[in-house]
């Protein structure tokens, strides 16, 4: 994807040499170096604050209240846009079609098992805000929460009756920068109405994902001040749950495979290893999706039109990692806090992680945008996704790669049990 242009204002430039270097130096240090500086610099302030740190989480939430207001639209947006632009055609399409919802189902319900069996979120607990709680704050907001109770909570709400007037503007002004870049493109058609309005939406969560750095510092500063690090021992439970799951997962692709390809494992990993190692490193399956394209063409010798519909056409909709990531966050929280969901909620889990899922893949911080519709279809409070920002930057990378996995197990399904011959690749390419 190509990376969102700098939301400074055109006057920046008379800022100070100093102001445009330390920019310069944040934008330019990969988001996970500063996700772990925040996180260990929140350590080292929660130690040095105790419970003082408290008010120190604010940010956190402030930017967990911006990403719920966003996804929605994002994933109306995303879904609109890929079903509007994928070339899905006769029985190639329907297969297509339902080697994704399978996968996608499966590792849900993969990811679910391992989170029920090894119960990861037993190492700790959290507490639940309490009616006693909420309304003592409501009795003397200070500043900073008076800001955040004007931030909008949903992208349309303050534009409804009863909307607060500063949620309106702080809409505006989102909008109004974001769409600055592109004000004289024109409009043709409808495609380019729902692109140009899901472009404004990604460049905004961009400055929203800038941020998120911050938000861990904060995070961890009010954990380690006000409970010392008992919640971490929850978090390196819940990583290798994660791990685990993401394991099973990729075995399933590789059974698969090995069952319904002519590809064997083992080649077809080594034939991969450039675009799963890209995949992990910049932690986007968009970027690594010429990756894939050519290694499965040219390395592994798939047909062309397996190759391009499982990781060009089927990577729109394909985002099983962050579906299984979802899922076992959900039951992760719901245990730090007491509460085993049932039966109906963790299929309802199922179903909002497939929905959620379906043309994410395009989104950066994918996961922690859908996060909070899952969490909202089970009652879980949102602001609890923070803590899981203290180990999001290093199981996105491996929920990527495994994003990128499925996208190789489609293709090669797609391609059956019988390689192409020299003749066929010889017809590909005079096509060509």
């Amino acid at each position: 994807m190509e990376k969102p242009q700098d939301p400074i204002p055109s006057n920046l430039d008379d800022a100070a040499p100093s102001s445009r270097s330390l920019w310069a130096l944040w934008h330019q240090t990969p988001l996970y170096v500063r996700i772990v500086a925040g996180m260990i610099l929140g350590i080292g302030a929660g130690l040095a604050l105790g419970p003082r740190a408290v008010d120190l989480a604010i940010p956190g939430k402030l930017i967990l209240r911006v990403l719920g207001a966003l996804a929605p639209a994002l994933i109306l947006a995303a879904i609109i846009h890929a079903l509007m632009t994928a070339q899905i055609k006769g029985k190639t399409g329907a297969r297509l079609v339902g080697l994704l919802l399978l996968n996608t189902v499966v590792a849900i319900l993969i990811g679910l098992f391992v989170a029920n069996i090894l119960q990861p979120g037993q190492h700790s607990h959290l507490e639940l805000p309490t009616a006693a709680s909420t309304a003592s704050k409501a009795a003397a907001p200070d500043t900073l929460t008076q800001i955040l109770d004007n931030v909008p909570s949903s992208l349309l709400g303050p534009l409804g009756d009863g909307g607060k007037v500063i949620g309106v503007i702080f809409i505006a002004i989102a909008f109004g920068f974001a769409l600055r870049p592109v004000k004289d493109q024109p409009v043709r058609n409808v495609e380019d109405l729902v692109l140009l309005f899901l472009n404004a939406l990604i460049k905004i969560l961009s400055w929203v994902v800038e941020l998120v750095p911050l938000a861990v510092f904060g995070v961890v500063a009010n954990i380690v001040g006000t409970k010392g690090f008992a919640d971490f021992k929850a978090m390196g439970a819940f990583v290798i749950a994660v791990l685990l799951a993401l394991l099973l997962q990729g075995v399933w692709y590789l059974t698969r495979i090995t069952l319904g390809s002519w590809v064997r494992p083992l080649p077809l990993l080594r034939g991969m290893r450039d675009a799963l190692v890209m995949a992990f490193s910049t932690g986007s399956s968009t970027i690594t999706m010429p990756v894939t394209y050519s290694s499965l063409k040219n390395r592994v010798g798939l047909r062309d039109q397996s190759a391009s519909m499982g990781a060009l056409v089927g990577a729109n909709f394909n985002n099983d990692g962050t579906a299984l990531y979802e899922a076992m966050s959900a039951l992760f929280i719901s245990q730090m806090l007491g509460r085993q969901l049932t039966i109906g909620q963790q299929l309802m889990v199922v179903l909002t992680s497939v929905v959620a899922s379906v043309g994410a893949a395009g989104i950066p911080e994918a996961g922690l945008v859908t996060m909070t519709l899952v969490f909202h279809a089970v009652g879980l409070p949102p602001e609890y996704i923070a803590i899981l920002l203290t180990v999001d930057w290093f199981l996105d990378r491996s929920r990527t790669a495994l994003n990128v996995m499925g996208d190789i197990n489609v293709s090669c399904l797609l391609d059956g049990k019988v390689r192409q011959t020299p003749a066929e690749a010889d017809a590909e390419v005079v096509a060509i």
